[in-house]
C-alpha cells in the first residue's frame, strides 16, 4: 500500500469553515476543514473549555488511540479523566493544525482550482499566527467565546504564545511547555537538512509525488531520524542504547552489525513515513521556522504581552537542548517587565526534549496545580 492509499482510509471528525481564512502571506483559503476531536463536557457557563495544541509531529488524538497507527495518544499521560488535564471537570479540544495532514486543510488537501489534483507544494505558506487564527474560528463555532486555557508542547507552545498575544482576553490561562519566543538558528539548521533530505529524494518528484503513485519514503525517514535525536538527551540514549550492539555481538569486519541505537532510529523513520505527509513535513517545519513572538510586535518581546490579564505557567527540561530553559527564562522575564501573572518552573529531567510528552511526576503535578488554582480563581464550575 503506498502512501497517499494509507492516508485516504481514515475518516476524521472534522469542520469545514465556507468563509476560509486569509494568511499571512496575503492568500486566502476558502473553505477551511479542521480535524479535531473533543474530550469531557462543556459546562452550562461554556467557560471550562482548555484548547490543548499539539507538536510537530502530534495530532487531534492526544487523549484516545490514533485510528491509523493504533498507538495511545501522544498525551494519554495528561488528558484524562483524574489526570492533570481532568476531563471530568475541563472540556478539552485539540485540532490538527491547519498545514496538517490528519484531515485539516493542508497539502494533501484537494486543489480548489485543479479538479483531480491535490495542492502539494503548491499550498500557500503558513505561520504559527495562521494555526491559531484557524483554531479560534473552530473554538467559537464550538460556541466559546473565552478558553480557561491554551495548553502545548513544543510547537504546541508556540501556538499557546501565540494565542496569548494575538487574543489575550480569549485566554484566562496559558502554559507553553518547552517551548521558546522564536526557532535558534541551530533548530532551523536541523530542520533543514530534513527537508532537505526529502527534496533530494528521487521519489519527491518537486513536491508532485502523489501524482506518480508514490513517496519520498527515504528522504521522509531521515528528516524524521535527524529530528528525533534533537528530541533525546545524550543521557537519554546513552541509558537506553549505550553502544550495544542488536546482535549482541562483536561488529564484523564489514561493520553489517547494527547498533541498537541505529535499529531505534531507523524504526522511527519508518513508521512514521506510514502516517505523515513529506509535503506536510515541509509546510510545519518552515512555519516553525518562522516563529518569533518578538519580531512580530514593535518593541520587543515584552511589548508582546504588555496589558495582559492571561496568566501563564511556563515550563522548561534541564536536560531540553533543543528549546532550553534560558529561553523559557527569557519568556518569564519579559511577562515580568508588564507585570503579568507569571509563575515558571524547571523540571529535573535526563529525557530532553521529548520529557514533555513521557512520564514525569514533577511536571504532571505542576500542571494540575496551576490549573487548580486558576480554576479556584475564575470560579469554575463542573455542571
Amino acid at each position: 500500500m503506498d502512501q497517499n492509499t494509507a492516508f485516504s482510509e481514515t475518516q476524521h471528525q472534522s469542520l469545514t469553515l465556507p468563509q476560509g481564512l486569509t494568511l499571512d502571506c496575503g492568500r486566502h483559503l476558502a473553505g477551511l476543514t479542521l480535524a479535531y476531536r473533543t474530550y469531557g463536557t462543556l459546562n452550562t457557563a461554556k467557560n471550562n473549555a482548555i484548547l490543548v495544541c499539539h507538536a510537530l509531529t502530534g495530532d487531534q488524538y492526544v487523549a484516545e488511540p490514533n485510528p491509523e497507527t493504533g498507538k495511545p495518544g501522544w498525551w494519554a499521560r495528561v488528558v484524562g479523566p483524574g489526570l492533570a488535564v481532568d476531563t471530568n471537570k475541563y472540556f478539552v479540544i485539540c485540532s490538527n493544525v491547519l498545514g496538517g495532514c490528519m484531515g485539516s486543510t493542508g497539502p494533501r488537501s484537494p486543489h480548489p482550482d485543479r479538479p483531480g489534483e491535490l495542492w502539494g507544494t503548491d499550498f500557500p505558506p503558513v505561520t504559527i499566527s495562521d494555526m491559531v487564527r484557524a483554531q479560534k474560528l473552530l473554538v467559537e463555532h464550538l460556541g466559546i467565546s473565552q478558553l480557561f486555557a491554551v495548553i502545548g508542547g513544543s510547537m504546541g507552545g508556540m501556538q499557546t504564545l501565540s494565542w496569548a498575544t494575538l487574543f489575550p482576553d480569549f485566554v484566562f490561562a496559558a502554559v507553553p511547555v518547552a517551548a521558546a519566543s522564536y526557532h535558534s538558528a541551530q533548530n532551523i539548521a536541523f530542520h533543514e537538512i530534513g527537508r532537505q533530505a526529502i527534496a533530494t529524494d528521487p521519489d519527491f518528484h518537486a513536491g508532485r509525488y502523489w501524482a506518480h503513485g508514490v513517496s519520498p519514503a527515504r528522504g521522509l525517514a531521515v528528516a524524521r531520524m535527524t529530528a528525533h535525536i534533537t528530541y533525546m538527551s545524550e543521557a537519554a540514549l546513552t541509558r537506553k542504547f549505550g553502544r550495544k550492539l542488536q546482535s549482541g555481538t562483536q561488529l564484523s569486519a564489514l561493520g553489517t552489525d547494527k547498533f541498537e541505537v541505529e535499529s531505534y532510529l531507523q524504526y522511527q523513520g519508518s513508521s512514521f513515513v506510514r502516517r505523515f505527509d513529506a509535503n506536510a513535513y515541509l509546510t510545519i517545519t518552515r512555519a516553525m521556522d518562522l516563529f518569533d513572538l518578538a519580531a512580530d510586535h514593535e518593541g520587543g518581546l515584552a511589548n508582546a504581552f504588555r496589558g495582559t490579564k492571561t496568566r501563564f505557567l511556563l515550563v522548561s527540561f534541564s536536560s531540553d537542548w533543543l528549546f532550553p530553559t534560558a529561553q523559557s527564562r527569557a519568556i518569564a522575564r519579559a511577562l515580568n517587565h508588564v507585570a503579568a501573572n507569571v509563575s515558571f518552573v524547571e523540571v529535573q529531567s535526563d529525557k530532553g526534549h521529548d520529557a514533555f510528552l513521557l512520564d514525569e511526576p514533577d511536571f504532571h503535578r505542576s500542571l494540575a496545580g496551576f490549573l487548580s488554582g486558576c480554576a479556584e480563581h475564575a470560579g469554575l464550575t463542573w455542571a
